[in-house]
């Protein structure tokens, strides 16, 4: 849902644990930067889980009238934390019922972003478990997604985004939005281009760390005239892609990836660096669709 002028929102999924705000407060602060509203979703499920066997369940309506009560109070807490951080942005909310990926992929159609948290789980709890929606939703959202980790980490001055680029339509769809979110923020700009050496080698190693500068180049120039005051660093760094972003990010503002997903929610997600990226990152990281 669009603002009444017509603003798309960053919308965030809140997280019903009131210690878990650094989701809440990227997105106020973002909003702010952007002049944009937030819209606030928190996603109900079903009642599967929480009772012993032979324990009398509640009645649906019983069920039901006591999840939305507490759906309430989980966005009248968030929407009163938003408006305590930054005052001058407009908030709205959306208690929903279904699956937290699934909704928030149906709110990412009118989105400018979405946001939501991640805790760094293990991998089959990451993949499998229904406390994280992070994988799904970047990799089917037609929008951005940022996935802000908890616990927070220290940034350096000056600070600094991390762009991956590859030369693909992916990356280049990243770059974009990596040079107007370090225009925001006043923040250099890292573009890196991870070269992995083929199992088999190459004839020509310096010829092929030419070719990547040649790349890296070419997909940065269009946008130095447009945003003449971010200051550039490109890179053409050896290692492995997941490792050397996630190396990057330390002390990143934050991680900008493309994504690679695929229709449904079965299947590979997202590509392998996307994928992994999510899983490591030290700060906060923006998959970006084509």
């Amino acid at each position: 849902m669009n603002s009444a002028d017509g603003r798309e929102p960053i919308v965030v999924g809140v997280d019903p644990d009131p210690s878990k705000r650094l989701a809440l407060a990227w997105a106020a602060d973002e909003a702010e930067r952007r002049g944009l509203p937030v819209r606030l979703v928190h996603a109900q499920g079903v009642p599967t889980a929480g009772y012993r066997t032979g324990e009398v369940r509640p009645s649906w309506e019983e069920w039901n009238r006591t999840l939305h009560v507490a759906g309430n109070e989980v966005l009248e807490e968030a929407a009163a934390f938003v408006a305590s951080r930054q005052p001058a942005v407009e908030v709205s909310t959306l208690l929903a019922e279904g699956e937290p990926a699934w909704v928030l992929s149906e709110e990412a159609r009118n989105a400018s972003l979405v946001v939501v948290g991640s805790w760094h789980l293990s991998t089959r709890r990451q993949l499998f478990g229904s406390a994280s929606v992070s994988l799904p939703l970047s990799a089917h959202s037609p929008c951005p997604v940022v996935v802000v980790p908890e616990p927070e980490h220290i940034t350096q001055e000056p600070g600094y985004v991390v762009v991956g680029v590859d030369g693909s339509p992916h990356s280049a769809a990243a770059v974009d939005v990596a040079f107007e979110e370090a225009a925001l923020r006043g923040a250099v700009l890292r573009a890196l281009y991870v070269w992995h050496q083929p199992l088999l080698g190459v004839l020509n190693e310096d010829a092929a760390v030419q070719e990547c500068r040649q790349v890296l180049s070419e997909t940065v120039a269009g946008r130095i005239a447009r945003y003449p005051e971010v200051e550039l660093h490109h890179e053409v760094v050896l290692g492995h892609p997941v490792r050397v972003l996630t190396d990057a990010s330390e002390h990143a503002l934050g991680l900008v990836v493309g994504t690679r997903g695929r229709g449904g929610f079965t299947g590979m997600l997202l590509g392998s660096v996307s994928q992994g990226v999510l899983h490591h990152a030290r700060c906060p990281v923006i998959t970006v669709p084509v």
